[in-house]
C-alpha cells in the first residue's frame, strides 16, 4: 500500500506562501524526496516513502511563515535536509529573533543552525572566531551585530579590518596611497555597513570616526576600548599579526575574527595566524570557536556544491600526503 501523509495549511494565504510562485516550493520538496504531491483546497497530500518527511517540511515552513520568515530556495533545501535527519523543528527555532534591521527596515535573521550558534556565541563571548567557507554569512552577520551594538549604545565605535594580502595580485601596481590601495579589499565591509546604516548615516559616522575601516597594519600599537572590532579574512594574517591584533583588546570591547582556512593567500612557508589562534585558544574561557560548513552556505545552492567539490579535493590531497 502506498504510503501517504497530509497537511492542512489552514487557509489559502498560508497555502500560497508555502507553495511558492507557480508551486515551486512544492516541486522542490517532491523532487528532493521523490514524492508525488496533490493539493486539494488547503490540504497538501504527499505520496511515497518520504511522505512523512514531506509533511514535516511543510509544517516547518508554516511555522516559519507565522513568524515572518522568508522561504527561498536555499532555505527550503536546507529545511529538507534537516527534516531527513529528524531535525525539522530546528527551522522554526533558528528563524525566531532578529539579528538586526537594515536601513530599509528589512529584518536580518539566521538561516541555518550553524549561523544561529555563531550569532549566539558572539553575543555571549568577548572574542569569537567564525571559521568556514564562503557564503556562510560570517562577515555579514558580524557586521549586523556590530551595528546593533552601536545602535544599542553597547559600543562607541565599530572597527573593521582585514590583512592587505593579495590573491595573485600586487598592491604596488595599484595607484594611490596605501588606503586607496587596500580599499578594494575592504569593499565587502563597506557594502555591509552601508546596507545596515544607509549611505547618508554611514558617511556621517565615517566622518566623525564612529566607524573605522582600515588594514590590519594600522592596528599596531593601539588599545581598542569600548569598540566592536571585526577582523575579516583572518586566514591571511600571519601568526605575528594575529597575536598583535588579539592583544589590542581593551575594556568594554568585543572582537569577532572571521576567515576560511581553505583560502589562505599567504606566501609558502608562512603559518596562518587564524589556524594557530584557533588551535591555541579554543579552550580559553570567554573565547568561542564556531566552525561553519557547506551546510551553512546561504548564497546560491550551487555555492555549497562548489565548496564540497573543493573540500573533497583537499581531503584527497591530505590523504595522499599521509601515505
Amino acid at each position: 500500500m502506498e504510503k501517504f501523509s497530509t497537511v492542512d495549511t489552514g487557509d489559502l494565504a498560508r497555502l500560497s506562501a508555502v507553495l511558492g510562485v507557480f508551486d515551486e516550493n512544492l516541486a522542490i520538496i517532491a523532487r528532493e524526496l521523490g514524492l508525488v504531491t496533490h493539493v486539494e483546497g488547503t490540504v497538501i497530500r504527499f505520496e511515497g516513502e518520504g511522505a512523512d518527511i514531506g509533511a514535516e517540511v511543510v509544517r516547518s515552513l508554516l511555522s516559519a511563515v507565522e513568524i515572518g520568515g522568508n522561504i527561498d530556495k536555499s532555505s527550503l533545501v536546507y529545511c529538507i535536509s534537516l527534516a531527513q535527519e529528524g531535525h525539522a523543528s530546528d527551522i522554526g527555532q533558528i528563524m525566531q529573533g532578529v539579528v538586526a534591521v537594515s536601513a530599509k527596515g528589512k529584518p536580518v535573521k539566521c538561516k541555518t543552525v550553524g549561523q544561529k550558534t555563531y550569532v549566539d556565541a558572539i553575543k555571549k563571548n568577548t572574542i569569537t572566531f567564525g571559521v568556514g567557507p564562503a557564503g556562510t554569512g560570517k562577515t555579514y552577520l558580524a557586521v549586523c551585530l556590530a551595528v546593533s551594538a552601536y545602535k544599542g549604545k553597547q559600543a562607541e565605535k565599530i572597527i573593521l579590518t582585514r590583512p592587505a594580502v593579495e590573491a595573485g595580485e600586487k598592491l604596488g601596481f595599484l595607484p594611490g596611497d596605501l588606503q586607496t590601495k587596500v580599499d578594494p579589499y575592504l569593499r565587502p565591509l563597506y557594502d555591509a555597513l552601508q546596507e545596515m546604516f544607509g549611505l547618508e548615516t554611514y558617511q556621517k559616522l565615517m566622518e566623525k570616526g564612529a566607524i573605522e575601516v582600515a588594514p590590519l597594519a594600522y592596528m599596531r600599537g593601539r588599545t581598542l576600548s569600548n569598540a566592536f572590532v571585526i577582523l575579516d579574512e583572518a586566514q591571511n594574517a600571519t601568526a605575528e599579526q594575529m597575536k598583535m591584533f588579539l592583544t589590542r583588546l581593551g575594556d568594554g570591547s568585543k572582537m569577532v575574527v572571521t576567515g576560511d582556512l581553505t583560502q589562505t593567500d599567504l606566501p609558502e612557508g608562512k603559518t596562518s595566524g587564524l589556524r594557530q589562534a584557533v588551535s591555541l585558544l579554543k579552550d580559553v574561557e570567554d573565547i568561542a570557536v564556531c566552525r561553519l560548513t557547506e551546510r551553512d552556505v546561504v548564497r546560491h545552492p550551487l555555492v555549497a556544491k562548489i565548496v564540497r567539490a573543493y573540500e573533497a579535493q583537499e581531503n584527497k590531497r591530505k590523504k595522499g600526503e599521509r601515505k
